[in-house]
């Protein structure tokens, strides 16, 4: 049986060999590139980020990741979206003074978490719905966080036939949403990769899905 084809888009952000390492732990065969043919081509995108929203969401266009994404989910294919990777995917990013546009995939904002202690650093557990595919098996256990900025509300309205999207939040002084399951594009605001077991199997139920 051979392994799903995984392209991690490297547009200029880090973590990437982390997150390449523990996907081919997962099951996957995997490529770490920023050719935008074999990112639209692969049976699943990660779409990694680490820093400010805005350094983010600007190496992202300036590669035209933000084509490469929205050309895979027209066509249904699979992208997960791992910590500000999954932020940009927000309408709106309000960080050190600066609203800077999302991609939009989904509504709403990425705000400074109302916590006393900031950044929200280390292992937290999650609030996983019933039906998540991405925690099934794992619900009960523990996720690395390094953030201080969040989506703190879901208001995205799903119409039938389409299905309801699978939100699971985890809390740090305010509730956040941890991770998304939407149809083909899915994101967790913890880093899979450095959550040990936990992590890798949460990266082989998304790897299942292919």
């Amino acid at each position: 049986m051979s392994r799903p084809d995984v392209v991690v888009f490297d547009y200029g952000s880090g973590n990437v060999h982390s997150a390449a390492k523990a996907l081919e732990a997962a099951g996957a065969d995997v490529e770490l590139t920023g050719d935008r043919a074999r990112a639209r081509e692969a049976d699943g995108l990660v779409v990694p980020g680490v820093g400010a929203f805005r350094a983010v969401i600007d190496a992202l266009r300036a590669s035209r990741g933000d084509e490469v994404i929205d050309r895979r989910l027209a066509g249904g294919r699979p992208v997960l979206g791992i910590c500000v990777g999954m932020q940009v995917l927000f309408d709106r990013g309000l960080e050190r003074g600066t609203d800077t546009e999302g991609l939009g995939e989904w509504p709403g904002a990425i705000d400074r978490l109302d916590a006393e202690v900031l950044p929200h650093m280390g292992w937290n557990t999650v609030e996983a719905p019933d039906g998540s595919v991405l925690f099934d098996g794992i619900r009960d256990e523990r996720f690395y966080f390094v953030h201080s900025y969040g989506a703190q509300e879901w208001t995205l309205d799903v119409v039938p036939p389409f299905p309801k999207p699978h939100v699971t939040w985890a809390q740090h002084g305010s509730r956040f949403i941890a991770a998304v399951e939407n149809g083909p594009l899915s994101a967790t605001q913890f880093h899979p990769e450095k959550s040990g077991q936990a992590g890798i199997q949460l990266l082989r139920n998304w790897i299942g899905t292919l």
